[in-house]
């Protein structure tokens, strides 16, 4: 594959960051696909909210953390776009096979698999980025690949949704699979591998260290630990909403599956896909001016979005719950070009993949390992303990964490002056 010169068309760049938010797009639809299934899938599996929890939470979040450092080091030595074409392939067929499991055992291995593929798609891509746009312009395009994040839970809940409503559960995971090896190879063709470092003056050898001098580096760094716990509990709040809200909407707000399907997508869809857009034009602008407005945006963005969940959750109809919850939602999302763009430009640029990787390592293990299992196992504790509606309970749980994850942002600020 070829590689090109250091002088890049806007053209070129633009499309480079769109066939990776497609891939992005890919990964959470295939992440979030068993959140927006939840009710059929608990039905015929005879599943637990804990083992839910387990599924959508920990058990991908394991192995998609764990392998995501030793991949992402290789891509800081080896072709990237093939490590997110190959990584897509493979979490693609696993999500194909999670439409052929019969009990929570085998639905366990295939999202295992999920997570495993899925670690080779982010932090290369995080890379490439980096070395198609210059430092004050990676903000919005970050912002941009971010936007596989609610294009992903769009497509999930309205596509996914409706194959699960015309043929079953099994099938929307088995189609939407099936095509995303088609997107791996198309990715191949289309994106071609930038130099490393091309938009920071170029790369030195002497850059490239061993996978324990990196991490070791990101965890003697104040300001990567600071931004990797805020990014931490940003993710918590995040996918404890999007793993359980459309339960919520389902169970306690009397929505169906096709109401979901229509709904949801686009609500939730749009308003992740505002936050994450107005997030990385506000830093790009902004942080010209004063650094700390990187983590000063996520920080002001949940102060606002806790008592609007709040209120969210006490509405009594899925109407005025949905109108409301999405905003927290949008205003979560403020957090992802952030915090990438302080990581990008931090480090070296031949240690962009792994850098991204520790920092995913750390949000994920908090966030994505811990948040919708956090929420399970809340629920199913009410449940037993009598309440009738031990979900909700659950959701208003998560409440407290807005307001730490704004004061663990707001310290980042004090790290960035």
């Amino acid at each position: 594959m070829r590689e090109p010169n250091a002088e890049i068309s806007n053209a070129r760049r633009y499309l480079a960051v769109v066939m990776l938010g497609g891939v992005y797009t890919l990964s959470f639809l295939d992440r979030q696909l068993l959140a927006i299934l939840a009710e059929p899938v608990k039905a015929e599996l005879g599943l637990s909210d804990t083992q839910l929890g387990l599924l959508g939470g920990f058990m991908f979040a394991l192995f998609y953390t764990v392998f995501g450092v030793p991949v992402a080091w290789l891509a800081d030595r080896h072709n990237r776009v093939r490590i997110v074409a190959a990584a897509c392939a493979l979490w693609s067929l696993f999500s194909a096979g999670c439409g052929l499991a019969q009990n929570f055992g085998q639905l366990a291995i295939a999202r295992m698999g999920v997570g495993i593929g899925e670690a080779g798609g982010s932090p290369p891509a995080y890379a490439i980025i980096a070395d198609y746009f210059p430092p004050e312009k990676r903000g919005g395009a970050l912002a941009l690949y971010s936007l596989g994040i609610p294009l992903g839970i769009t497509a999930g809940a309205a596509l996914g949704g409706w194959i699960a409503a015309t043929w079953g559960w099994r099938m929307a995971f088995v189609a939407i699979g099936l095509f995303g090896v088609v997107f791996a190879l198309l990715l191949l063709l289309v994106v071609p591998e930038p130099k490393r470092g091309q938009q920071d003056g170029g790369v030195a050898v002497a850059d490239q260290v061993g996978m324990g001098e990196a991490l070791r580096g990101f965890f003697a760094d104040p300001l990567l630990v600071r931004a990797a716990l805020a990014a931490g509990f940003s993710a918590f709040v995040g996918y404890s909403m999007m793993g359980w809200t459309p339960a919520l909407l389902m169970r306690a707000k009397g929505m169906t599956l096709g109401d979901l399907s229509i709904w949801y997508s686009l609500a939730s869809g749009l308003a992740l896909a505002a936050g994450m857009l107005a997030s990385g034009a506000l830093v790009d602008r902004l942080g010209q001016r004063d650094r700390r407005m990187y983590a000063l945006v996520p920080a002001v963005a949940f102060l606002i979005g806790a008592p609007i969940y709040v209120v969210a959750l006490l509405m009594p109809g899925w109407g005025w719950s949905l109108a409301l919850i999405v905003v927290p939602l949008g205003l979560y999302s403020m957090y992802l070009a952030p915090v990438l763009t302080i990581v990008q430009n931090a480090v070296p640029a031949a240690r962009r993949s792994t850098a991204s990787a520790i920092l995913l390592l750390v949000a994920n293990l908090i966030g994505l390992g811990c948040g919708p299992l956090f929420i399970g196992w809340i629920s199913d504790l009410a449940t037993r303990h009598g309440y009738p509606d031990g979900l909700s309970i659950a959701m208003m749980a998560l409440a407290p964490v807005f307001l730490l994850t704004a004061v663990l942002h707001w310290s980042v600020a004090q790290r960035l002056r």
